[in-house]
């Protein structure tokens, strides 16, 4: 079996979410979920850190021309994890802001307490905790 240098790969270092609407999902990441602002390389490109890994948002264009995933579709699910308790108290934060709860905090058959909410451009994300 030949080993390939992929496996090398330890983890993933940064995530990239290609925005709409750039205001819009600044405020969300920056205002509502309050991520940790790193840096913005331009205005087409801002990251945001969450514990060892970072988070960019980015206008399509150096590398991608894609056209945008239409309105109404999610181009991604992000999971982030938490204590247990602080499920319900995301949640409460969320509709507190307007947010609207794709489902509620709920406990699963496979251990884990989600909530499922969108950003502004419509990716999914899910809020969980292992019970």
């Amino acid at each position: 079996m030949t080993k390939s240098a992929f496996q090398a790969i330890q983890a993933i270092d940064y995530s990239v979410i290609f925005v709409r609407d750039m205001t819009a999902m600044r405020h969300f990441y920056q205002d509502v979920l309050h991520f940790q602002f790193l840096r913005e390389l331009s205005p087409n490109w801002v990251e945001y850190r969450i514990g060892n890994n970072t988070l960019a948002l980015s206008k399509p264009g150096l590398t991608a021309s894609d056209d945008p995933t239409p309105t109404g579709s999610a181009s991604l699910q992000l999971a982030f994890r938490v204590p247990p308790p602080l499920v319900d108290l995301c949640a409460k934060e969320l509709t507190d802001q307007g947010i609207d709860l794709v489902s509620p905090p709920t406990d699963r058959d496979f251990g884990h307490r989600t909530l499922f909410f969108r950003d502004p451009d419509g990716n999914l994300l899910e809020i969980y905790a292992e019970i």
